[in-house]
């Protein structure tokens, strides 16, 4: 079954001689389960793409559907309960609250929902993105590096249906990217999460079940990675 629908989105900036026509008609799904990288040239759409499947910006005609569920058509508040219970955002500014640990800052969305965290699971994932020793930490005692690691921890952590991440391995090594990557796959497979990945980086699309490329606008669906 899949997740995630997208169905015939446009969207315009401006109007008339000045308009910018930043996705032109892009239609594609994606099943429960399946890790997507998203590739192309700065200013080609992905950002927008990413955003509207989010349900962070309006289009300008179309439909996402999630799970089934037609998020453009919720009022602002079932939305945002919706994207807070549903969909991961690990975005290039890593949003952290300064006043919260790192532990703190990656079970907060779990937090604003009422819900107790998993211990294990927070375990799990500290562990993973080799943050156990930092877990008290406050941001302005991390690393750039290791502020994206606590981003993703906070994204993985309510353990959505639907992860959209815009370059999450931009501020990472090699090593600590080919953990992230493999951390992705694994929930992907584990969790039948979705994720959605915008790279610049060839190699690590690669790494994902499936490549689509964007360009002026225009989505195509790649397929497999041919290596």
């Amino acid at each position: 079954m899949d997740l995630l629908q997208v169905e015939h989105i446009c969207k315009t900036y401006g109007s008339g001689e000045t308009a910018v026509h930043a996705l032109k008609d892009v239609s594609f799904s994606v099943p429960r389960g399946e890790f997507v990288a998203i590739v192309g040239e700065s200013g080609s759409g992905k950002s927008t793409l990413l955003n509207m499947i989010g349900a962070l910006d309006t289009p300008t005609s179309g439909r996402v559907y999630i799970d089934g569920k037609d998020t453009f058509s919720m009022k602002e508040k079932a939305l945002t309960i919706f994207r807070r219970r549903n969909i991961g955002f690990i975005f290039q500014a890593f949003n952290l609250i300064p006043e919260l640990s790192v532990e703190q800052n990656m079970i907060f969305p779990l937090l604003l929902d009422h819900r107790r965290p998993n211990k294990e699971y927070l375990d799990e994932l500290l562990n993973v993105l080799g943050l156990k020793q930092r877990r008290d930490h406050l941001p302005s005692q991390l690393s750039g590096g290791q502020q994206q690691r606590v981003a993703i921890g906070r994204a993985l952590m309510t353990r959505p249906s639907l992860v959209l991440a815009d370059e999450p391995t931009g501020n990472l090594d090699s090593q600590n990217s080919s953990e992230v990557l493999a951390l992705f796959k694994e929930t992907a497979r584990k969790y039948e999460q979705t994720v959605i990945m915008i790279t610049h980086n060839p190699a690590i699309a690669c790494t994902a079940d499936r490549v689509f490329q964007v360009s002026d606008g225009v989505l195509k669906d790649l397929g497999r990675c041919r290596t």
